[in-house]
């Protein structure tokens, strides 16, 4: 069966919610129209409405994606400029959970087109906010901090020294994300977020890794399953799964989570 003649039926999501802590500090780069004299050229992405920092959904997705893509051995078409694994392999651990761009629709086999996962963008916490608040006046940035770098050329010995904005370590953003169910074998491929987190966790997050930015982890992890019948029709409340974990306790317990997702997904509608 072809991905157009295959019926596909959301069955519910699982809403993945929690903490992101920055335990050194987080570059993600923004753009800037143009440059004034003596102001920073390496700045950090930025809220257009209250100039906070955060974790744009994208970076994030992108980085699991890719760290998951080293760890399963997928190839990447670099032949062809392509810089994500596609594939039409319905067990794949990438494609199933990550999706399949709309432009390689041939590849799009069994559903492949559908992504299970979506990633908001993170805010900062409500505690982080109020913190980087009252350090306003000794942040030479509003809600970060710059850090000087020196660049060495190795041929001249010419010091080429630059600043650079970041997020301070010890701040906390929050993070949600979506994975879909449309059947219920998708419910296996959830162990592969987690793992993805974790991966994250001993790598890094934005720019600068190889020079200690960026690393991060996962905290006070709450998941909830929200039926299509009992959610989306009838107004009630999700089914909390388990709450207050990080990406390891997840993957130890995860045949403990894929059951109560079974038995909540076989609730009669």
């Amino acid at each position: 069966m072809s991905a157009e003649e295959k019926q596909v039926k959301l069955k519910g999501k699982v809403i993945i919610q929690g903490k992101i802590n920055c335990e050194t500090g987080l570059r993600i780069g923004g753009a800037r129209e143009s440059l004034e004299i003596g102001g920073l050229e390496n700045i950090m992405i930025r809220d257009a409405i209250t100039n906070e920092p955060y974790i744009p959904g994208s970076s994030l997705k992108g980085k699991m994606r890719s760290l998951l893509e080293k760890a399963y051995g997928k190839e990447i078409d670099i032949k062809n400029r392509k810089d994500i694994h596609t594939c039409s392999n319905p067990q794949c651990e990438v494609c199933r959970v990550f999706g399949v761009p709309a432009e390689e629709t041939e590849k799009a086999t069994e559903g492949l087109l559908l992504t299970r996962l979506y990633v908001r963008d993170g805010r900062l916490t409500d505690e982080s906010r109020k913190k980087l608040d009252e350090l306003r006046e000794e942040l030479e940035v509003p809600y970060g901090e710059v850090k000087w770098e020196n660049v060495i050329n190795r041929l001249t010995s010419k010091a080429n020294p630059r600043q650079v904005e970041r997020v301070p370590a010890g701040t906390s953003f929050d993070f949600d994300m979506v994975y879909n169910i449309y059947e219920e074998e998708d419910i296996n491929y959830l162990k592969y977020v987690f793992q993805a987190q974790r991966l994250v966790e001993d790598d890094y997050l934005g720019g600068y890794g190889s020079r200690g930015y960026g690393k991060v982890n996962f905290s006070g992890i709450k998941i909830v399953f929200n039926g299509l019948s009992e959610v989306y029709e009838m107004g009630e409340k999700g089914k909390t799964i388990c709450e207050n974990k990080r990406p390891d306790e997840l993957l130890k317990e995860f045949d403990k989570i894929k059951e109560d997702l079974e038995r909540e997904l076989k609730q009669p509608t």
